[in-house]
């Protein structure tokens, strides 16, 4: 397929971009706490621009300390900040990339706590997710912010800066005044949509005077806020208009607001390319570039949104944490290169959300975020490796170490690689695992990995080959209770239900509800079983998050399945249960068959008799402890960069 499009040089405003490729802001935390990037930060978009992206847009920044929504949410409402910004300008222009940063108030969309103050809005109305009643900014309020948004857009110029965006998306400031859900003034500032439009066309004109008409200013804006009340994109066409006028040079076009997280970050049941008829709609209505943005995860579905004219230029998210190359791999035709973005959120939005981690990563790639710890160098003397499992920890490890040019052989006992990670990739919806299989494979090969398959690993293996290093990557197994009657070898696990090793009746039981029993009762549904999940929480897919829980307990339901919830297990019976519930005994019976999915241990019959055998030896992923596959992951990429 050719890409000629996306390769093809385009304009926004007075800036010349080599591509169409934009890597669109995103929260990383890499910050420090008083508003200033780290080298993380430096090294983390620098690999980007290296990577061929034509525009990068540096994460959201506060124009106002006190409108900030993280904690380490970097700054420009002061100068000091300027020589902070003008190295990374400096390191991103080396490799022709341009680059502007977001300009950002989050209004109500934050916590007291956070900014040491009540916060500000539009209008007194809470947002759902902090819900504290915000002060309703003033009309002389809101003209100081406008200032405050021209002057951070002054030192993002003199930091050397090619353009700015003004975040008008997401439910922040700016979108909490041109959101009739959230303004109600009647004043110059609300009323009517030219009234809500004011504050982000009073920024755009103060930012062209404060830095010229030819500094380019792009507008993010959520096409469709999916919240009752909130922006369609009957209003974005017209508001888009409006920012046109105000001298506004391209429309960013996203979705979503805090009130819809769910839309924010999107799983991998959603269409690929889903938001692109929201900017196929304004763009019918402007004359300036519309940029697009939202699952367009290959290279392929980029391209049809620009061949399409739906937009002008495409947003890679999720896509460059996955892979800052992801450009320079379509020019070069290095597809099967690519590492994908599988739609898992572990590790940008998981992260993000979670107090212990707060910093970005990615499960395919979690070199993303340490770009400046893992040079992936040549290593200085090159080692036989051994690795053992070929589940997502061992074959990231694999082609790693092969790359820094060690000798390295994966040995797996099942017939194909992947592990339980190939297993994962089964349930509706999931497919987007194989290809980050696929992708590990490919860049074995390239640097020379040898797979055994069908091979179990021994201690007597190991002596024969004498290894280096030994990486054992066997993963883990499903856990088995000490429940009454749970070794009856009719009953299946859920792992073998998925790879089609045995088959069930027609009416299912499923023993735990957690993700990996969730998904086989959607799989089991779709393929017209009738199944009821019995778990001791009081609901499925707990350990899942934002969409990827909606929409997995959606398919859940949708296939009408029973719930017994609150629930612990007794004793099993041929055909069923007796579970406690609510301090009372009940039994359940009538099934066809029963499934398990009640956890995973490890498994690492290896370590011990291996000790003293080999010089180095390593345990990683689930075999040492059972957790995300990120975690599994990160660690291989941290023992294969040690080697």
């Amino acid at each position: 397929m050719q890409f000629n499009n996306l390769l093809k040089s385009g304009e926004i405003g007075s800036m010349f971009l080599k591509n169409r490729f934009v890597m669109p802001a995103m929260g990383t935390s890499y910050g420090d706490k008083d508003g200033h990037i780290t080298r993380q930060s430096v090294d983390y978009y620098v690999e980007r621009a290296k990577g061929g992206f034509g525009l990068i847009i540096v994460e959201v920044t506060g124009v106002d300390k006190q409108g900030i929504c993280t904690p380490n949410q970097p700054g420009l409402w002061s100068d000091e900040f300027i020589p902070y910004w003008q190295e990374l300008t400096e390191k991103i222009h080396k490799y022709g990339a341009k680059t502007a940063i977001q300009l950002h108030h989050a209004g109500r969309q934050t916590s007291p706590e956070l900014i040491g103050r009540q916060p500000v809005s539009s209008s007194s109305v809470a947002c759902p997710v902090f819900d504290v009643i915000p002060h309703e900014l003033s009309v002389t309020e809101i003209y100081e912010l406008v200032e405050k948004f021209g002057d951070a857009a002054k030192r993002a110029k003199a930091s050397g800066f090619d353009a700015v965006e003004v975040h008008a998306a997401h439910g922040y400031l700016v979108a909490q005044f041109i959101s009739s859900q959230v303004n109600k003034r009647f004043d110059e500032f609300g009323g009517n949509i030219q009234g809500r439009a004011k504050f982000p066309v009073e920024i755009i004109k103060n930012i062209k005077k404060k830095c010229g008409n030819d500094f380019p200013v792009i507008v993010r804006i959520s096409g469709d806020e999916k919240v009752d009340d909130g922006l369609t994109v009957s209003d974005t066409k017209i508001l888009s208009r409006y920012f046109e006028e105000a001298g506004a040079d391209a429309i960013h076009v996203t979705i979503c607001t805090y009130g819809s997280l769910k839309w924010m970050f999107m799983p991998a049941d959603t269409p690929a390319g889903f938001n692109a008829y929201t900017a196929s709609e304004i763009r019918e209505s402007v004359s300036i570039p519309v940029i697009a943005v939202g699952r367009l995860n290959t290279p392929e579905i980029a391209e049809d949104v620009l061949a399409t004219g739906k937009a002008d230029f495409v947003s890679l998210g999720r896509e460059s944490l996955a892979d800052p190359e992801f450009p320079n791999k379509v020019k070069e035709n290095r597809i099967e290169e690519i590492s994908p973005c599988i739609a898992c959120l572990q590790s940008c939005a998981g992260y993000l959300m979670n107090p212990q981690k707060l910093k970005i990563s990615c499960l395919v790639n979690p070199r993303t975020g340490h770009e400046g710890e893992y040079k992936l160098e040549k290593a200085m003397h090159p080692k036989k490796v051994m690795i053992i499992g070929s589940g997502p920890a061992g074959l990231e490890a694999a082609w790693v170490a092969a790359k820094r040019g060690h000798q390295v052989t994966v040995y797996e006992k099942e017939d194909k690689l992947g592990g339980q990670f190939r297993i994962a990739g089964i349930p509706p919806s999931k497919h987007l695992i194989l290809s980050a299989i696929k992708y590990y494979i490919t860049m074995g090969n390239k640097y020379g990995v040898r797979y055994r398959t069908n091979t179990e690993a021994t201690r007597e293996l190991v002596i024969k080959e004498k290894p280096d290093t030994v990486i054992i990557a066997t993963g883990g197994e499903p856990l088995l209770p000490d429940i009454m009657g749970i070794k009856n070898p009719d009953f299946v696990t859920a792992a073998d239900v998925l790879e089609g090793k045995k088959e069930v009746g027609r009416k299912v039981l499923i023993a735990g509800g957690g993700m990996i029993g969730s998904e086989t009762a959607g799989f089991l549904g779709s393929h017209n079983r009738n199944c009821t999940i019995i778990d001791m929480l009081a609901d499925i897919a707990m350990e899942t998050f934002l969409g990827i829980r909606e929409h997995l307990v959606s398919r859940v339901m949708e296939c009408k399945t029973d719930l017994i919830l609150n629930a612990k297990i007794m004793e099993f019976l041929t055909d069923g249960v007796i579970y406690e519930q609510n301090g009372n005994i009940e039994k359940i019976t009538g099934f066809d068959s029963i499934v398990l999915a009640m956890g995973v241990k490890p498994v690492n019959p290896l370590e011990e008799v291996l000790k003293g055998i080999v010089p180095e030896l390593y345990v990683i992923g689930d075999a040492k402890k059972v957790g995300q596959a990120n975690s599994a992951t990160e660690a291989a990429l941290a023992v294969a960069d040690r080697l």
